[in-house]
């Protein structure tokens, strides 16, 4: 089940964006309504920055213009997520209460004039912030256009101030109950950091060195943790006035806080994410964002909260989308399970900092290039109101979690090139290009339910979650390992011994030494995978048990292994000890997806072009120059695109810059995967 069902019953595919009518005039609103009703918009986003208008001074309200605008939404059958207007507080919050704007790590107190400068700890913040969203929730919880609850906007800010050290205390000493646990877990005796008492300990504030690792992770646990408990205060007097889902947007893989320990707390997973459009790896990474949203969610049907129609205003030089790339985009993000497709904004701001941010009624107005493509993305949006609710069925997880980007991510470590996300971003794309389905999900993720799951990079992981990982090839599942992973505990300790110290076992083998590369390289060689080079990154390990698939040929570690795999039972497990060429990792990944039983929607998928499958429906985008054809091969009986509303034979053709969205075509292995969810479902 998801928050969005009953919505997207009612509507189908969900399609909007941010709507501020407080920057604009009653008449501009009635414009706009008639604009969004034509362009088939069904849900805008409404109030994330009001707060000052809402309250202007405090315990004064005034509700008026917002009672129009909802009120006009709702006669043109639009839908409202309704914002709590948190992320931003009134500049006569910080006059009178000076506490709660945020500090960093200097020192420095931050000013308004902006936005997103309040401390998460400051009570005074908390209560007004209740407070407001009180009032909404009294005033709004049965106006007719609420649709969804919205609480607060990009949760993820860090303050370095005496509350938030008082608060960090607090947290730390639940999580160890004593200080003697606290000094053991962050390995205290290093630098005479031993500490006596709570109040020794502060912040990983600005120091002339390194800060103590295992503080630094558990503060950002804290920061997440106190952001959540900032949401939850608000979550919970909005639902104490009735059952409408409540909501947040997230940033993708932005570190600020941990989505997977938020989960819970929300009734629809929600993303703003805005790929660069000159980046021609762009489109893999915005599958990869797109499989970590629905793999919070638990598989769940996802809200695309936000996404650029053109140029940002926050790039240094900001390369507009095309027309054809803002339908790509939306169209990649349903096939990754999004159930709602919406933008920042509906009309672009003529005054403020994002004044030159792209919008869906862009400055020069709705007889614009850009506008009728909005229009005609509404419609094709109509066209796929089928797919609304339907599950991705992946048989794939890759494995990532917050904790681990964070120990990842710190400095003092053998290379700051071999970096987490590269290396998820490297493993998730030959998946990707294939049209094999990936859930992105926790280490403690229920895994038993998919058959291929791969480790490109966690460095960080607990000795529970590792036995459960292990178990994948128990139970006769296939996984595979990239380089540098389970080397820390779950308090960022370096396991000793062997490594990867939980599965040398299930791995059969035994690494000694990380040995980043020089700029040119290593070569490697083998039969199976022919000669390359690896880059940034080697390891001396020795094969226990393992088949070696691949060798270095040179230098200190010439003939020792790079690649391995060991079968077990019905089993696998895979060991990749290097960087290696993106060709290579490709044939390594899909060699270790064959081992699981995991095919490819089709046969052969053309250069260029990109395919996934929502439910029954594959979705073909064609971003290049040519067209080409789609064989269909045998699965094909009764094919009909969606978007043309047409029948199409065993060889359609995909037209330059187009799409499809073709129903009917049958699975490559002839399973019958109706009543199946994405492995990671509870």
């Amino acid at each position: 089940m998801s928050g969005l069902d009953a919505l997207t019953a009612r509507n189908g595919l969900l399609y909007g964006g941010d709507y501020n009518p407080e920057q604009w005039s009653p008449q501009v609103w009635r414009e706009d309504i008639e604009l969004m009703r034509a362009a088939r918009v069904n849900l805008v986003t409404v109030g994330v920055f009001s707060w000052s208008l809402l309250e202007p001074s405090p315990g004064e309200y005034a509700w008026e213009w917002l009672d129009e605008v909802l009120d006009l939404l709702h006669g043109a059958g639009i839908a409202v997520d309704l914002a709590t207007p948190t992320a931003s507080a009134p500049p006569w919050l910080a006059a009178l209460h000076p506490e709660t704007s945020a500090v960093d790590a200097r020192g420095v107190r931050m000013s308004v004039g902006s936005r997103n400068h309040w401390c998460p700890s400051a009570p005074a913040y908390r209560e007004h912030a209740v407070r407001i969203a009180s009032a909404l929730a009294q005033r709004y919880a049965d106006h007719p256009a609420l649709a969804l609850w919205h609480v607060g906007n990009e949760f993820g800010q860090t303050c370095w101030c005496d509350l938030c050290a008082a608060e960090f205390r607090t947290w730390l000493a639940r999580r160890y109950g004593d200080v003697d646990a606290l000094n053991e877990a962050w390995g205290t005796a290093f630098w005479s950091q031993r500490y006596r008492d709570w109040s020794e300990i502060v912040p990983p504030r600005a120091v002339p060195y390194l800060h103590n690792p295992a503080q630094s992770v558990d503060f950002q646990r804290f920061t997440s943790d106190q952001m959540r408990s900032v949401y939850r205060a608000q979550a919970e007097v909005l639902r104490a006035v009735g059952d409408t889902p409540v909501t947040t947007n997230f940033m993708g893989f932005f570190s600020g806080v941990d989505q997977h320990s938020w989960s819970d707390d929300l009734d629809v997973v929600a993303d703003d994410h805005y790929g660069d459009p000159q980046d021609p790896t762009s489109p893999a990474r915005s599958a990869l964002t797109h499989d970590l949203t629905r793999g919070v969610g638990r598989g769940a049907p996802w809200l695309l909260m936000e996404q650029a129609a053109g140029g940002v205003n926050w790039r240094p030089h900001n390369v507009p989308k095309t027309t054809t790339q803002m339908w790509h985009d939306s169209l990649r993000a349903v096939a990754h399970g999004a159930d709602g497709i919406c933008y920042f904004q509906w009309r672009a701001s003529s005054a403020g900092a994002e004044s030159f941010h792209s919008a869906l009624l862009p400055h020069a107005g709705p007889d614009t290039r850009l506008h009728r493509a909005v229009q005609a993305q509404g419609r094709g949006l109509e066209a796929l109101r089928s797919v609304a609710g339907a599950p991705v069925r992946a048989r794939v997880a890759l494995v990532f979690d917050w904790p681990s980007l964070w120990a990842g991510s710190l400095p003092a470590r053998p290379s700051d090139r071999l970096r987490v996300l590269d290396q998820l971003e490297a493993y998730h794309r030959p998946l990707w290009r294939a049209g094999i389905a990936t859930d992105v999900v926790p280490p403690s993720a229920d895994l038993t339910g998919y058959d291929l799951v791969v480790l490109p990079a966690l460095p960080l992981v607990s000795d529970d979650d590792a036995a459960a990982i292990a178990a994948v090839v128990e139970r006769g599942g296939a996984l595979l390992v990239g380089p540098f992973s389970a080397v820390m505990d779950a308090t960022t300790r370096v396991r000793t011994g062997p490594f990867p110290a939980p599965w040398t076992q299930v791995l059969g083998v035994a690494g000694q030494e990380w040995r980043p590369l020089p700029d040119d390289g290593a070569p490697v060689r083998g039969e199976r995978y022919g000669d390359f080079r690896a880059s940034v990154w080697s390891e001396l390990v020795d094969a226990r048990g393992a088949e070696v698939l691949a060798t270095y040929g040179g230098g200190d570690l010439d003939g020792d292994p790079c690649v391995l795999r060991r079968a077990d039972g019905d089993g696998a497990a895979w060991y990749v000890s290097a960087v290696v060429p993106d060709e290579i990792l490709e044939r390594i990944v899909l060699d270790c997806a064959a081992d699981a039983g995991v095919t490819a929607p089709l046969e052969h998928v053309p250069d260029g072009v990109e395919v996934a499958v929502r439910g029954d429906v594959l979705l073909a985008l064609n971003p290049t120059s040519r067209d080409v054809v789609l064989d269909l091969g045998a699965h094909a009986d009764d094919v009909r695109d969606l978007l043309a509303g047409a029948l199409v034979g065993r060889r359609p053709t995909l037209p330059a810059g187009g799409a499809l969205a073709l129903c009917g075509l049958r699975p490559a292995d002839g399973t019958d995967q109706t009543d199946q969810t994405s492995g990671g479902d509870e």
